[in-house]
């Protein structure tokens, strides 16, 4: 959006807002769908669970990744509110309940709908035989994330040496093993970390085979990394790299499905606040916005994220820091932001920031959380 569009926006809803661009959602899931043409798309919603967000991703053709029971009925909620002859009548077409461990009462509730689940572990191939015995399982497995942002190899995925035995313990239990999935970590900037996890799967597959086993779908996760900067390398460049493994490794009949997330909302939203104070402090300019990273700004807490702010006003600058409203300490939004000479009530602006942003937003100190806007989504 152009920075007029923005400052116009602003002064329509006031700030803090952010605003989501769905023609740049229609134009990242089309990216993804070109780049990988065998992968089919399962948006991660917790990246950004807004039902406009859902609805246009589902209108675009994309399927669901959901990690709770509140996204799953978020997701199937709407699907089934949608005319017949524009909803598949198999739920695992459109949702993955892609969460490892998940409690007792959830799999119960899960059951009715015969879901597609992942498990890691004997203890949770327990719980779903006792409490969702109609799901259908997908074995996670523990690979490289060296290199990613957010490592998640530590909390999930099995060892690759006990894989196939939790395959094989599954079906001798009287459920059914429909795939293996891994994740290479969040915003993955290591491209070989795909590499090695297509070959990790092929592997487990082969095995699982020999023991009397076919698996017939892969899911190779999230992780595909955004431009947040210039060091990021372009994702043709990545897409190149697993479309030639996956030819390489994965006979034709396999279904392949992803889990991006952050690769399809991080460059459909941009923040804009309002500079409510300024001051000098060490002998460095410091202004304080009307956001914070309880807020819009969480991923620099939670998410390992630097947002970069910028002015709608040109001139001479200089490296400033950038505060948020609330009066905790550690809410810095930037130590070091080039900005020109600014005054109270003047208008700042963040990019890429759609996900695990306004998502993780709180009330903490009775601030409410931002308002979203949605643009262009006809």
């Amino acid at each position: 959006m152009t920075q007029k569009q923005l400052q116009a926006l602003a002064k329509e809803h006031g700030t803090p807002l952010v605003i989501i661009d769905h023609a740049v959602l229609r134009r990242n899931y089309a990216s993804f769908r070109r780049h990988l043409p065998r992968v089919q798309a399962y948006y991660a919603v917790k990246a950004n669970p807004a039902p406009e967000i859902i609805q246009t991703l589902y209108e675009a053709g994309a399927s669901f990744d959901v990690a709770s029971m509140p996204e799953f009925l978020m997701v199937h909620q709407y699907i089934e509110a949608l005319p017949k002859k524009q909803r598949q009548d198999f739920i695992w077409d459109k949702i993955i309940y892609a969460n490892p461990i998940k409690p007792r009462e959830t799999l119960e509730e899960l059951d009715q709908y015969k879901p597609l689940v992942t498990y890691d572990n004997s203890e949770e191939l327990r719980k779903i035989k006792k409490h969702a015995p109609q799901a259908g399982l997908v074995l996670r497995l523990r690979v490289p994330n060296t290199g990613s942002i957010v490592e998640l190899s530590s909390k999930f995925g099995c060892d690759v040496a006990d894989a196939v035995d939790l395959i094989v313990e599954a079906f001798e239990a009287g459920l059914t093993v429909e795939g293996v999935s891994f994740h290479v970590g969040s915003q993955c900037v290591n491209f070989d970390n795909y590499v090695q996890a297509l070959n990790i799967a092929a592997a487990v597959m082969t095995e699982a085979r020999s023991r009397g086993h076919e698996i017939k779908i892969l899911d190779i996760g999230g992780g595909f990394p955004v431009p947040y900067d210039s060091h990021v390398k372009p994702f043709e460049e990545l897409a190149g790299k697993i479309n030639a493994e996956i030819d390489r490794l994965f006979a034709k009949d396999i279904e392949i499905l992803a889990e991006p997330g952050r690769f399809l909302v991080a460059t459909a939203a941009t923040a804009v606040s309002r500079i409510i104070g300024k001051a000098y402090r060490d002998g460095k300019k410091c202004y304080y916005v009307d956001d914070s990273v309880y807020h819009t700004f969480s991923g620099i807490v939670f998410d390992h994220c630097q947002y970069h702010m910028k002015s709608f006003r040109r001139g001479e600058t200089e490296i400033c820091t950038v505060f948020g409203q609330t009066c905790d300490g550690m809410d810095a939004i930037t130590q070091s932001e080039n900005l020109p000479d600014l005054d109270i009530d003047d208008l700042l602006y963040s990019e890429n920031i759609g996900a695990y942003s306004n998502a993780s937003s709180t009330w903490f100190n009775g601030f409410a959380p931002a308002k979203v806007v949605h643009v262009n989504r006809d």
